[in-house]
């Protein structure tokens, strides 16, 4: 039959919304670890797919060979999950010579990545770089200063300080992309900071000075950032019966902007520093349900404990400094037991914190109140959004329990046990939801997903580490993986980490968005449900969606400046990332951390 050029042209006009689409919106996906693998760990890739096609066998092929040296039977059929009919777990676990590999299955090829010790070395230094950026004061990446007139006290009237009333606190870091400072958070991250340089000291480099420029000055990167956090925790707490609990509040949203563009707070440079009295606080229409002032002060008692023990053949007068204000905050945290929510002025979001059991038993542990810490540990035994499968934002905040794994090395052989068993309990809520999808994914999508994912990771390492017990090695590894490539969208939650992956582009930050600096190691809030999302106000994407095809009524993420739920950096995530890259930069060069108390 002779073609008119009428029926080419119908025929082009037909494919036309094809071009540049996927050859079939069904095929298959492998996900894998973007970073790589450690020789000994599990090693789990996940085939999905939008048909309910079946496999059979997959091949590990040697990226620079194309040979095969590796090749096994996909086993189980896990079905459907998120936006996926057909999944599986892909196990090469067995195969442990370094080299660079890519998992196939049929045509289907996952990403190339490594297996070796080193695929960890240095990531922890790189996860530094975010903390450093998120300085305020004086900010090594900007080489300037911000934020130098901090502040004026709100809620000070009982302690004898009038509203208004001028404050030194200035320095310390950033939430997130907006620039409000909390303590309890800063606290929490100083602490992980901290315990990643006990820990693991052999990993960290020196190359900045206290000030965050370039140089050496004796101390490894990490502890410099964390005294970064210390001394702006000593500005919180200024007098014994004086603790601040944030700085600013969500009139900081009002505008996306650089650091230091503020000034409509109604005075000028100057931000509100609200004092800690116990009593709920303004929320806008409402008012937080804060109820004592346990929570924030037990987290900076804590921080100045470990600060102070690390200090202590660094620079004595500041370890005794940390010593005396850890008695201080740990005296307030008794001044009414309770929580302390944080403020809003105009919109209904808050971190909205609900526990403070856990932050007193890891308080009293650090100060050798060891029959106090196992009292309050016994009263939140496992960090409820394990069990609950759903939290409020940071309702259940740290989102590990820190106590049990401090306490643990302190105690006799009948409380380990029982410690152990908390923890275990806990993973054992995790894994009951995990088991039942490819990508082992028991983690609930609320806000802030990823940091949860992180300290669960966290988590299953301490068990591990303190019982013997490999049972959960493999949910430890797919929590770490999903953070780095093994989840639906394929994509690390990691700004720039790995260099040569699919990481965050696009993240809600002014940095990127009206200067674009890269965030080097912001750890993104990562996925959250569907419903979440849809009921979240001020969201626009701006615009077309690279992980479309990824989305599901499950849950989304967007790499879209536009979505702050999703794809917004955070200090204390980033913090945690720090202290769980160094346990794998560890396990990848032999070392172990110390089981016996500092």
């Amino acid at each position: 039959m002779k073609l008119t050029t009428a029926w080419l042209l119908l025929m082009l006009f037909s494919i036309l919304p094809l071009i540049g689409q996927p050859v079939a919106d069904k095929q298959p996906w492998i996900r894998a670890n973007l970073l790589g693998y450690l020789p000994q760990s599990p090693k789990i890739a996940v085939w999905c797919s939008k048909s309910d096609t079946q496999i059979g066998e997959w091949e590990l092929v040697d990226a620079k060979t194309k040979k095969v040296v590796s090749k096994g039977k996909a086993g189980k059929a896990f079905g459907a999950y998120g936006p996926f009919k057909q999944t599986y777990r892909l196990d090469f676990s067995a195969y442990q010579q370094p080299g660079r590999y890519f998992v196939r299955v049929g045509e289907t090829v996952s990403p190339i990545f490594e297996i070796g010790n080193d695929v960890y070395r240095g990531t922890a230094d790189f996860v530094l770089q975010y903390m450093r950026q998120q300085r305020t004061g004086f900010n090594p990446y900007l080489k300037d200063s911000c934020h130098t007139h901090d502040g004026y006290v709100l809620y000070g009237r009982e302690a004898g300080i009038p509203d208004s009333t001028h404050i030194d606190v200035v320095g310390g870091w950033h939430d997130a992309s907006d620039y409000l400072q909390y303590a309890t958070t800063s606290a929490n991250a100083t602490y992980h900071l901290l315990m990643a340089y006990r820990d693991f000291p052999q990993i960290f480099a020196d190359t900045k000075l206290a000030n965050g420029l370039d140089g050496r000055n004796g101390l490894a990167d990490v502890l410099d950032e964390a005294k970064w956090g210390l001394d702006w925790l000593l500005k919180m707490h200024p007098r014994p019966d004086w603790m601040f609990n944030q700085i600013a509040d969500d009139r900081d949203h009002t505008v996306m902007r650089m650091p230091g563009m503020d000034d409509f707070y109604g005075r000028g440079y100057e931000r509100p520093a609200y004092f800690i009295d116990g009593k709920p606080q303004q929320r806008g229409k409402f008012m937080n349900n804060t109820t004592g002032t346990s929570s924030t002060a037990a987290k900076l008692s804590s921080a100045f404990v470990l600060g102070s023990k690390l200090f202590d053949e660094i620079d004595q007068s500041y370890s005794r400094l940390l010593e005396e204000k850890s008695l201080t905050a740990y005296a307030y945290a008794l001044k009414k037991p309770g929580v302390t929510q944080t403020v809003s002025v105009k919109s209904p979001y808050i971190y909205a914190e609900d526990n403070w059991m856990d932050d007193m038993g890891l308080a009293a542990t650090k100060l050798g109140k060891l029959d106090e810490a196992w009292k309050y540990i016994q009263q939140e035994p496992v960090t409820p959004w394990m069990i609950n499968d759903t939290a409020n934002h940071y309702q259940w905040y740290p989102f590990i329990n820190l106590g049990i794994h401090e306490l643990v090395k302190r105690v006799e052989q009948q409380r380990k046990d029982s410690l152990l068993a908390f923890y275990r309990q806990g993973i054992e809520e995790v894994y009951g939801r995990a088991k039942q999808n490819a990508f082992l994914r028991g983690v609930p999508f609320i806000w802030c997903s990823n940091n949860l994912t992180t300290s669960f990771a966290i988590q299953c390492f301490w068990y591990r580490l303190h019982s013997g017990d490999e049972r959960y090695a493999e949910l430890e590894q797919a929590n770490i993986d999903w953070l780095f490539g093994v989840n639906p969208w394929g994509t690390s939650m990691v700004y720039g980490l790995p260099s040569y992956g699919d990481t965050p582009v696009d993240p809600h930050s002014a940095f990127t968005h009206i200067k674009n600096y890269p965030i080097n190691g912001g750890l993104v809030d990562g996925p959250v449900y569907t419903k979440i999302f849809n009921s979240l106000i001020g969201i626009t994407l701006t615009r077309e969606d690279d992980y479309a095809e990824f989305q599901s009524d499950l849950a989304v993420y967007h790499d879209d400046y536009g979505d702050y739920s999703t794809n917004e950096p955070t200090m204390d995530g980033t913090a945690s990332l720090v202290y769980l890259l160094a346990t794998l930069e560890g396990q990848g060069m032999g070392i172990k951390p110390p089981l016996m108390a500092d």
